[in-house]
C-alpha cells in the first residue's frame, strides 16, 4: 500500500483546528501580506524545488514512472534483481511524490487563497492516488510468494537487507491484505470514501457562519473557531459564557448533519475494517504498528481509575475564581490574572536552546541548524495556514510552519514543532527511505519532551511567584487537555464504534447522550455540563482519523517518563533517547520506546504523568494560599 512518507499531520491539534482547545492565535487587527514579511524569517522552499518548473518536471518523471513499474507485475517472483528493482521504483516515486508533495502543499500554506498552488497540490494529489494503484500489486505479489523463495531471495540479494522489517511486518499481516485488484479497487476508491470527511470540513470550516459575540472591550466582533479559542480563556466570564453559547448552539443547528458525516466516515472505516478481516475497526486501526487492543484498552482503564486528580482541579478552579457554580465554559479560565511574558522571538530561540541542553551537544547543534538555516517560517501573514506543523521530507531537511506571536504558548510551539523536526532528521540521517518514516505513536514522543523539558527549564529559572504560578496553570491545562480529555475522546470513539458495529444508528440524540455522560463522569461532581456542550462531539476533526487521538496520551505520558530519566540519569538517557530518534520506523513503537526506557505496554507511565500532575496541583495550591 503507497504511502507518501511525511510528518504532516503529527499534531493534529496544533495544525488547523481549534477543536482540541489548542486552537489559532486569534485574528490580530492588522496581518501583513507576505511580502512585508522579512526574509530572515521565512522557510526556504526552494531547498525542495528551485522554481515551479523544476517541480513541474519531477511531475511529469514521476506519472512516466507509473508505467514503467507496473511492468514489474507478476515478475516478483522470477528473481531477487526484479524483487529489488521494483521495490526501489516504489521508494524514488514516494521520494519523488513526497518532494513534490511538500513543495506545492507548504506554498499553497503560505497564502492558502493562492490559486496557483491550490491547484498543484491538488492534481498532485490525483497522482498519488493513480501511483497507490500502481504499486498494488506489490504487496499481494511478496505475500503470494513461497516462503523458502522470499528466504532465498533475502539470502541472494544484499540490496535486500535494508526491507528486513518490511518483509517481517508485512508476513505479519498477510491475512489482511487483499489480491493485487482489490488492493487497486480498495486504492481507487479512496476518494469516495473521504466523502463525509471532506463534507464535516466543508461544512464547519467554510459555510458555517458564527454569530456576533463580545470582546474584552465589551464589543461586537464576528465569532470564529480561532477568536472562540482566546475567548474561552477571557478572565472576564461573559465574553466566556456568550462565546461558548453561540458557538455550540450554531453547531446545534447542524447536529443532524453532523451526525450524517460522522456516522458516514465510521461505515467507511467498518467497511476497511471487515474487507480486511479484523474483528473490529479499533484492532484495525493499530495493528498496523502492532498495538495490541489491550494497550487502548488499559489507558482508558488506568485513567478513569486516576479521576480524582482531574476533580480536584476542577474544585481548585472553582474556589479561586470564586464561582458558587463551575460551568464547561469555566474550564479555561486562567487561575492567574495579569501575567506579562511577552518573548519576542529572538529570545524565544535562545529560550528553546537553553531549556532543550539535557538533550546534548549533538542535539543542539542540530537544533541551532535548524534555527538558523531557513527550517522555519515564523510570523503569520495575510492568508498563511493557521496554527503550527512540522514537514519531514526525505532527500531535504525538515520545515516548521509557525505563526509566532510573542508568547510563552509560541515559545513552547517552537520547541514541540522542532522536536518533531530533529525526530525527521536523525531518522533520515540514520535510516533508508524504507524504515525512515516513524509512526505517530512515537512522534509526539518527540515533540512533548522538548516541550516538559522546556517547561522544566522555565520553572527552575523562575523566581516571580506570578510567572511561577501561570507555568504550573499551563502545565496543569495540557496535561487536562492532552491526557484527560484526550483519553475521553479515545474512549468517545471506542463506544461509536462499538454501537455502530453491532449496526445501532449513530443518530445525534445518540451521540448528544454519550458525550454529555462522558464529560459527566470525567469532570465530576462539581462541574455543571451544560446542555449545550453535548453537540460538541460535532466539531472535533480528529474523529474523522480512526483511533488516532488515543496517541496524543500514550506519547505525553512516555515523553514524561524519558524527560525524567534524561533529567535525572544523564547521559546514559540522553544517548537512549538519541538512538530513539535515530531508529524512525526500524521496529515496532512498541519496541522503540522500550530499547529507550519507557514500557508503553503496561500502566505504569500514564500513572507517573497522572502523578506529577497531583504533585503541580499541591504546588499551585501552595502558592495560591500564600
Amino acid at each position: 500500500m503507497f504511502k507518501i512518507q511525511q510528518v504532516l499531520p503529527l499534531s493534529l491539534n496544533r495544525i488547523k483546528y481549534s477543536s482540541t482547545d489548542e486552537g489559532t492565535a486569534g485574528e490580530s487587527s492588522h496581518v501583513p501580506p507576505r511580502n512585508e514579511i522579512p526574509d530572515q524569517y521565512k522557510w526556504h522552499l526552494d531547498d525542495i524545488y528551485a522554481n515551479d518548473e523544476l517541480w513541474q518536471q519531477d511531475f511529469d518523471t514521476l506519472k512516466s514512472s507509473l508505467e514503467e513499474i507496473t511492468q514489474y507485475a507478476g515478475k516478483l517472483k522470477n528473481s531477487s534483481q526484479d524483487l529489488l528493482a521494483c521495490l526501489k521504483e516504489r521508494d524514488n516515486i514516494g521520494m519523488m511524490g513526497g518532494s513534490l508533495y511538500a513543495f506545492a502543499r507548504m506554498h499553497r500554506d503560505e497564502n492558502t487563497a493562492d490559486t496557483k498552488y491550490q491547484a498543484m497540490t491538488g492534481k498532485l494529489e490525483s497522482l498519488l492516488a493513480e501511483a497507490g494503484a500502481a504499486t498494488a500489486f506489490i504487496e499481494p505479489e511478496i505475500l503470494a510468494l513461497p516462503d523458502t523463495t522470499l528466504t532465498t531471495f533475502r539470502q541472494q540479494e544484499e540490496g535486500l537487507k535494508e526491507y528486513s522489517f518490511y518483509f517481517d511486518n508485512l508476513a505479519r499481516q498477510k491475512k489482511h491484505v487483499l489480491s493485487p485488484a482489490e488492493e487497486a479497487i480498495l486504492s481507487r476508491v479512496s476518494d469516495v470514501t473521504q466523502a463525509s470527511e471532506n463534507t464535516f470540513n466543508m461544512l464547519a470550516h467554510a459555510d458555517m457562519d458564527f454569530p456576533q459575540t463580545i470582546d474584552e472591550e465589551g464589543q461586537l466582533v464576528q465569532l470564529s473557531e480561532g477568536r472562540y479559542s482566546l475567548f474561552i480563556r477571557s478572565s472576564n466570564r461573559k465574553v466566556r459564557k456568550e462565546a461558548f453559547n453561540h458557538l455550540f448552539n450554531t453547531y446545534n443547528q447542524y447536529r443532524n448533519t453532523f451526525a450524517s458525516t460522522l456516522s458516514g466516515n465510521v461505515k467507511s472505516n467498518i467497511f476497511y475494517a471487515k474487507t480486511r478481516s479484523y474483528a473490529s475497526t479499533l484492532e484495525s486501526a493499530l495493528k498496523g504498528d502492532n498495538v495490541p487492543t489491550e494497550v487502548y484498552d488499559n489507558l482508558i482503564a488506568t485513567v478513569r481509575k486516576n479521576l480524582a486528580p482531574l476533580h480536584r482541579y476542577v474544585a481548585l478552579k472553582k474556589k479561586f475564581l470564586n464561582l458558587t457554580e463551575i460551568h464547561m465554559y469555566d474550564l479555561y479560565a486562567p487561575l492567574v490574572k495579569d501575567v506579562k511574558l511577552p518573548l519576542p522571538y529572538e529570545e524565544g530561540l535562545k529560550l528553546v536552546c537553553t531549556g532543550l541542553k539535557p538533550l546534548g551537544p549533538e542535539y543542539a547543534n542540530i537544533l541551532d541548524k535548524g534555527l538558523t538555516s531557513g527550517w522555519i517560517d515564523v510570523y503569520e501573514n495575510k492568508g498563511k495556514q493557521a496554527g503550527a506543523y512540522s514537514w519531514g521530507n526525505y532527500g531535504t531537511h525538515p520545515f516548521v510552519l509557525l505563526n509566532y506571536n510573542n508568547r510563552y504558548d509560541d515559545v513552547s510551539t517552537l520547541a514541540h514543532e522542532m522536536g518533531h523536526a530533529i525526530h525527521s532528521y536523525y531518522s533520515q540521517e540514520n535510516q533508508p527511505y524504507a524504515t525512515s518514516a516513524y509512526t505517530i505513536f512515537c512522534a509526539e514522543v518527540a515533540s512533548t519532551t522538548n516541550e516538559i523539558l522546556l517547561l522544566h527549564h522555565m520553572l527552575n529559572t523562575t523566581s516571580d511567584k506570578k510567572i511561577k504560578l501561570y507555568l504550573i496553570n499551563q502545565y496543569l491545562e495540557q496535561v487536562r487537555a492532552t491526557v484527560y480529555r484526550q483519553t475521553m475522546f479515545a474512549e468517545f470513539e471506542k463506544i461509536l464504534y462499538e454501537i455502530a458495529e453491532e449496526g445501532e444508528t449513530l443518530t445525534a440524540d445518540v451521540l448528544d447522550k454519550l458525550w454529555h455522560d462522558l464529560n459527566v463522569a470525567y469532570y465530576g461532581p462539581d462541574i455543571i455540563v451544560d446542555k449545550e456542550l453535548d453537540v460538541e462531539w460535532a466539531r472535533i476533526p480528529h474523529f474523522y482519523s480512526e483511533f488516532y487521538v488515543y496517541q496524543y496520551v500514550t506519547g505525553y505520558s512516555a515523553a514524561t517518563t524519558l524527560a525524567d530519566k534524561i533529567l535525572k540519569e544523564g547521559q546514559p538517557a540522553q544517548e537512549k533517547y538519541i538512538n530513539f530518534l535515530k531508529s524512525g520506523g526500524s521496529d515496532y513503537s512498541l519496541t522503540i520506546l522500550k530499547q529507550a526506557g519507557v514500557d508503553m505496554s503496561s500502566s505504569k507511565p500514564i500513572e507517573i504523568t497522572l502523578n506529577n500532575f497531583s504533585t503541580m496541583l499541591d504546588e499551585i495550591e501552595k502558592l495560591l494560599a500564600e
